[in-house]
């Protein structure tokens, strides 16, 4: 077996730019792609009692193909110098999955816990390899292209061909609000939403540095999919990322500040809209629905939660479902006690692991971006692949304010890990000049 890795060593920088080549890896890279977009169970039905089951339910199956992928991953980058990469991003990660580990100790169920933090690392080494197995930027855009090409293949003909299945219907077993509404292969139509824009990012991507045709159409498929979703969240961040990506890029050291303060004041926004009768009240006036598609009540049994374990939490994904939800005095009078997240991802970190968590998260997900950022725009390091992660980076941070999709193996944690991790590589990555690539052998 061959395989071809290219990479430069600074002086004063990490190894800046690696890429194992080869079919094996091309395959192996869409693997990956299409596990954590279309997973096991596409188009899962609502009309059934299970139809709150996360994507990628957590059963037998599921659990060997994602070891199988992660050792296939490690393997493949374990016989090249890219693992000296994949060492690097996963460095800190590895402090937050300690702390998780030891809070899930403490869980409702220690084992469960404990399995879905292995889980979350397996993840963590997925998105490790869809950056470090391509040869270059170019050959990213090319497996992309593929790949979000059929995957909004699938979407599409789901629609047409089983909109019992790709579409929200008034027999659903919840929400029949949203019938008409169209989800693809997705179990929601806000996570089909969200998946939407990412695909517009991506093709934009694709545009500059691949095909001009085939990112136009890319583009084209996912906005008119985005906006027969009626994901209206997603559908008004795509444009607000867009002009928001314009300014972060030209923000220089102010970057932190605008992106943290954006952060704590639209959270602060939210959290005290739950509690307070004024706040709500003066959304009102400016037409916001105050309880936002009914998270309020969701967000007050969550802080609630919260008050009570503010330090360790209950342990990483065990305190929806569980007595803790149900023995809380939020809980008392309150139809959200069904719910299967905070909805909320930076709720959600602080009833997994407490405050000294999202602290973690926070220095990780916010402030080293930032920093990368401003290093891979200082050093200029190809302009079109860095702009792809800022959007896809800042579109899940703030998303997250609204969806909790942090730390899970769900598609939109998978891309804001791809993006920070992205950020990171370009942080130190430099063009190679052609006569420089040596193939090397394993």
């Amino acid at each position: 077996m061959s395989s071809e890795l290219r990479y430069i060593s600074g002086e004063n920088s990490d190894i800046q730019q690696v890429a194992v080549g080869g079919l094996a890896s091309s395959v192996l890279f869409s693997v990956i792609i299409f596990y954590f977009w279309i997973g096991l169970t596409p188009f899962p039905s609502l009309a059934e009692s299970n139809a709150s089951l996360p994507f990628n339910s957590s059963n037998t199956l599921n659990q060997l193909v994602m070891i199988t992928i992660s050792l296939s991953v490690m393997a493949t980058l374990a016989v090249n110098p890219a693992v000296q990469l994949a060492v690097k991003l996963l460095g800190f990660l590895l402090v937050i999955f300690l702390w998780l580990a030891i809070t899930g100790l403490a869980a409702f169920d220690p084992l469960f816990a404990l399995r879905r933090v292995a889980y979350a690392m397996l993840t963590c080494i997925c998105a490790c390899g869809v950056l470090l197995l391509p040869r270059t930027e170019v050959h990213f855009a090319k497996l992309m292209g593929v790949c979000m090409l059929l995957v909004l293949g699938l979407c599409y003909l789901g629609v047409l061909a089983f909109p019992q299945r790709a579409i929200h219907q008034a027999s659903d077993a919840v929400e029949i609000g949203l019938a008409g509404d169209w989800r693809g292969y997705f179990l929601h139509k806000n996570t089909a939403a969200a998946a939407m824009v990412y695909c517009v990012f991506l093709g934009l991507f694709i545009r500059a540095r691949h095909s001009r045709g085939l990112g136009l159409l890319i583009i084209a498929l996912a906005t008119v999919f985005l906006w027969k979703t009626g994901g209206k969240t997603a559908a008004a961040m795509m444009p607000a990322i867009l002009v928001a990506t314009w300014f972060f890029e030209r923000a220089g050291p102010f970057r932190i500040l605008v992106v943290g303060g954006a952060l704590g004041l639209m959270n602060y926004i939210l959290m005290t809209a739950a509690v307070s009768p004024s706040m709500q009240a003066f959304l009102e006036s400016y037409g916001i629905d105050p309880t936002f598609t009914d998270r309020a009540a969701i967000w007050r049994i969550a802080l609630s939660a919260i008050s009570n374990s503010p330090v360790t939490g209950y342990g990483f994904q065990s305190f929806w479902g569980t007595s803790a939800v149900y023995g809380g005095e939020a809980a008392m009078s309150n139809w959200a006690v069904i719910a299967s997240s905070a909805h909320n991802g930076y709720l959600e970190l602080l009833l997994h692991g407490g405050w000294p968590l999202l602290a973690l998260m926070l220095f990780w997900m916010v402030i080293l971006p930032c920093h990368h950022v401003s290093v891979a725009i200082k050093r200029k390091t190809e302009p079109a692949l860095t702009r792809l992660f800022i959007r896809c980076w800042l579109f899940s941070v703030f998303l997250g304010c609204l969806e909790s999709a942090f730390l899970t193996g769900e598609q939109m944690w998978f891309m804001t890990l791809v993006a920070i991790f992205g950020l990171r590589l370009q942080a130190y990555a430099e063009p190679i000049p052609q006569h420089s690539t040596q193939p090397t052998r394993a």
